[in-house]
Protein backbone atom coordinates (compact mmCIF):
# COMPACT_ATOMS: atom_id res chain seq x y z
CA UNK A 1 0.00 0.00 0.00
CA UNK A 2 1.10 3.43 -0.52
CA UNK A 3 2.28 6.40 1.79
CA UNK A 4 -1.54 7.68 1.59
CA UNK A 5 -2.98 4.43 3.17
CA UNK A 6 -5.19 5.04 6.20
CA UNK A 7 -4.18 3.85 9.23
CA UNK A 8 -6.34 1.09 9.58
CA UNK A 9 -4.40 -0.54 6.50
CA UNK A 10 -1.77 -1.67 9.06
CA UNK A 11 -4.18 -2.68 12.24
CA UNK A 12 -2.55 -5.20 14.11
CA UNK A 13 -4.57 -8.65 13.55
CA UNK A 14 -5.55 -9.14 17.04
CA UNK A 15 -7.59 -11.63 18.25
CA UNK A 16 -10.05 -11.15 20.83
CA UNK A 17 -12.40 -12.81 23.25
CA UNK A 18 -15.74 -13.64 21.74
CA UNK A 19 -18.53 -10.83 22.49
CA UNK A 20 -21.89 -11.05 21.88
CA UNK A 21 -22.43 -7.72 20.31
CA UNK A 22 -20.82 -8.59 16.75
CA UNK A 23 -23.90 -10.07 15.80
CA UNK A 24 -26.27 -7.31 17.03
CA UNK A 25 -23.71 -4.82 15.06
CA UNK A 26 -23.42 -7.08 12.13
CA UNK A 27 -27.68 -7.39 12.02
CA UNK A 28 -27.58 -3.41 12.40
CA UNK A 29 -24.97 -2.98 9.46
CA UNK A 30 -27.03 -5.44 7.58
CA UNK A 31 -30.20 -3.56 7.69
CA UNK A 32 -28.71 -0.65 6.75
CA UNK A 33 -27.04 -2.36 3.64
CA UNK A 34 -30.18 -4.20 2.46
CA UNK A 35 -31.44 -0.18 2.05
CA UNK A 36 -28.41 0.66 0.15
CA UNK A 37 -27.23 -2.49 -1.98
CA UNK A 38 -31.48 -3.14 -2.22
CA UNK A 39 -31.53 -2.79 -6.13
CA UNK A 40 -28.53 -4.96 -6.50
CA UNK A 41 -28.98 -7.97 -4.20
CA UNK A 42 -29.42 -11.25 -5.02
CA UNK A 43 -29.24 -13.66 -2.44
CA UNK A 44 -28.94 -11.12 0.42
CA UNK A 45 -26.30 -10.10 2.89
CA UNK A 46 -24.57 -13.27 5.01
CA UNK A 47 -22.65 -12.49 8.34
CA UNK A 48 -19.59 -14.40 8.19
CA UNK A 49 -16.29 -14.71 9.50
CA UNK A 50 -15.45 -15.94 13.10
CA UNK A 51 -17.86 -12.98 14.43
CA UNK A 52 -20.34 -15.02 13.20
CA UNK A 53 -19.61 -18.36 15.35
CA UNK A 54 -20.95 -18.10 18.89
CA UNK A 55 -18.32 -18.44 21.24
CA UNK A 56 -15.11 -17.84 18.78
CA UNK A 57 -12.54 -15.71 19.50
CA UNK A 58 -11.57 -13.11 16.47
CA UNK A 59 -10.94 -10.23 15.36
CA UNK A 60 -13.57 -7.71 16.36
CA UNK A 61 -14.18 -6.99 12.59
CA UNK A 62 -17.81 -7.54 11.23
CA UNK A 63 -17.65 -9.62 8.17
CA UNK A 64 -20.80 -9.13 6.02
CA UNK A 65 -21.09 -10.72 2.32
CA UNK A 66 -23.64 -9.31 -0.57
CA UNK A 67 -24.39 -11.32 -3.31
CA UNK A 68 -24.87 -8.85 -6.34
CA UNK A 69 -26.12 -8.49 -10.15
CA UNK A 70 -22.57 -7.52 -11.28
CA UNK A 71 -19.64 -6.50 -9.06
CA UNK A 72 -18.68 -3.57 -11.29
CA UNK A 73 -22.04 -2.19 -11.72
CA UNK A 74 -22.28 -2.36 -8.13
CA UNK A 75 -19.16 -0.19 -7.45
CA UNK A 76 -20.24 2.23 -9.75
CA UNK A 77 -24.21 2.95 -8.54
CA UNK A 78 -23.68 2.23 -5.02
CA UNK A 79 -20.27 3.63 -4.33
CA UNK A 80 -21.59 7.13 -2.78
CA UNK A 81 -24.19 5.34 -1.35
CA UNK A 82 -22.17 3.45 0.88
CA UNK A 83 -19.55 6.13 1.15
CA UNK A 84 -21.95 7.77 3.02
CA UNK A 85 -22.65 5.58 5.20
CA UNK A 86 -18.65 4.99 6.10
CA UNK A 87 -17.96 2.41 3.84
CA UNK A 88 -14.41 2.75 2.31
CA UNK A 89 -13.69 0.67 -1.13
CA UNK A 90 -10.32 -1.00 -1.76
CA UNK A 91 -9.74 -1.10 -5.11
CA UNK A 92 -9.07 -4.51 -6.88
CA UNK A 93 -5.65 -4.12 -7.09
CA UNK A 94 -4.87 -3.46 -3.76
CA UNK A 95 -7.52 -5.97 -2.83
CA UNK A 96 -5.68 -8.57 -4.78
CA UNK A 97 -8.83 -10.97 -4.50
CA UNK A 98 -11.09 -10.82 -8.54
CA UNK A 99 -13.91 -12.63 -7.16
CA UNK A 100 -15.29 -9.82 -5.25
CA UNK A 101 -15.18 -6.15 -4.47
CA UNK A 102 -13.94 -4.96 -1.33
CA UNK A 103 -15.16 -2.26 1.88
CA UNK A 104 -14.33 -1.40 4.85
CA UNK A 105 -15.83 0.59 7.26
CA UNK A 106 -13.52 2.12 9.58
CA UNK A 107 -14.52 3.14 13.46
CA UNK A 108 -15.03 7.29 14.15
CA UNK A 109 -11.18 7.55 14.74
CA UNK A 110 -9.96 6.11 11.55
CA UNK A 111 -7.18 3.98 12.80
CA UNK A 112 -9.36 0.51 13.35
CA UNK A 113 -12.20 -1.26 10.99
CA UNK A 114 -15.44 -1.78 12.36
CA UNK A 115 -17.02 -4.34 9.68
CA UNK A 116 -15.91 -5.37 6.02
CA UNK A 117 -18.30 -6.06 3.40
CA UNK A 118 -17.54 -8.41 0.41
CA UNK A 119 -19.50 -8.06 -2.89
CA UNK A 120 -19.19 -11.17 -4.62
CA UNK A 121 -21.00 -11.72 -7.68
CA UNK A 122 -24.05 -14.15 -7.97
CA UNK A 123 -23.22 -17.46 -8.27
CA UNK A 124 -20.42 -17.25 -7.48
CA UNK A 125 -18.70 -20.45 -5.61
CA UNK A 126 -17.18 -18.03 -2.58
CA UNK A 127 -20.66 -17.41 -2.00
CA UNK A 128 -21.00 -20.96 -0.73
CA UNK A 129 -17.77 -21.39 0.47
CA UNK A 130 -18.14 -18.96 3.10
CA UNK A 131 -21.21 -20.29 4.14
CA UNK A 132 -20.27 -23.58 4.25
CA UNK A 133 -17.22 -22.54 5.96
CA UNK A 134 -18.92 -20.48 8.83
CA UNK A 135 -21.48 -23.34 9.14
CA UNK A 136 -18.75 -26.06 9.40
CA UNK A 137 -17.25 -23.69 12.39
CA UNK A 138 -20.87 -23.41 14.05
CA UNK A 139 -21.36 -26.78 14.05
CA UNK A 140 -18.17 -28.42 15.62
CA UNK A 141 -16.60 -26.39 18.46
CA UNK A 142 -13.31 -28.85 18.39
CA UNK A 143 -13.38 -27.45 14.63
CA UNK A 144 -13.59 -23.72 15.53
CA UNK A 145 -11.19 -24.10 18.39
CA UNK A 146 -8.46 -25.41 16.09
CA UNK A 147 -9.76 -22.47 14.06
CA UNK A 148 -8.96 -20.11 16.91
CA UNK A 149 -5.66 -21.63 17.77
CA UNK A 150 -4.06 -20.92 14.37
CA UNK A 151 -5.60 -17.52 14.20
CA UNK A 152 -3.46 -16.53 17.67
CA UNK A 153 -0.85 -18.07 16.24
CA UNK A 154 -1.16 -16.40 12.97
CA UNK A 155 -1.83 -12.97 14.97
CA UNK A 156 1.03 -12.67 17.01
CA UNK A 157 3.88 -14.35 14.07
CA UNK A 158 1.99 -11.72 11.39
CA UNK A 159 1.82 -8.55 13.15
CA UNK A 160 0.88 -5.82 11.22
CA UNK A 161 1.01 -8.05 8.15
CA UNK A 162 -2.59 -8.66 7.28
CA UNK A 163 -1.88 -10.54 3.98
CA UNK A 164 -0.01 -12.95 5.94
CA UNK A 165 -2.30 -13.34 8.71
CA UNK A 166 -4.79 -13.93 5.93
CA UNK A 167 -2.58 -16.44 3.74
CA UNK A 168 -1.96 -18.44 6.83
CA UNK A 169 -5.59 -19.15 7.36
CA UNK A 170 -5.79 -20.53 3.74
CA UNK A 171 -4.44 -24.06 3.93
CA UNK A 172 -6.98 -24.57 6.75
CA UNK A 173 -10.23 -23.28 5.09
CA UNK A 174 -9.50 -25.44 2.00
CA UNK A 175 -9.04 -28.65 4.03
CA UNK A 176 -12.42 -27.79 5.98
CA UNK A 177 -14.20 -26.93 2.31
CA UNK A 178 -12.05 -30.30 1.04
CA UNK A 179 -10.73 -28.04 -1.42
CA UNK A 180 -7.08 -27.38 -2.51
CA UNK A 181 -5.24 -24.33 -1.12
CA UNK A 182 -4.49 -21.15 -2.78
CA UNK A 183 -2.79 -18.25 -1.29
CA UNK A 184 -5.33 -15.31 -1.88
CA UNK A 185 -7.85 -16.73 0.27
Amino acid sequence: MSEEAPAWAYELAEIRPHDPRWTARAEAERAKLTVLLGPWLVEGIEHIGSTAVPGLAAKPIVDLMASVTDLDTVVTAASERLADDGWSFVPPVLDGRPWRRFYVKPDSTQQRREAHLHLIQAQHPRWTDQIRFRDALIGDVGLARQYEDLKRGLSHASGHDREAYTEGKAAFVANVLGKPSTAAD
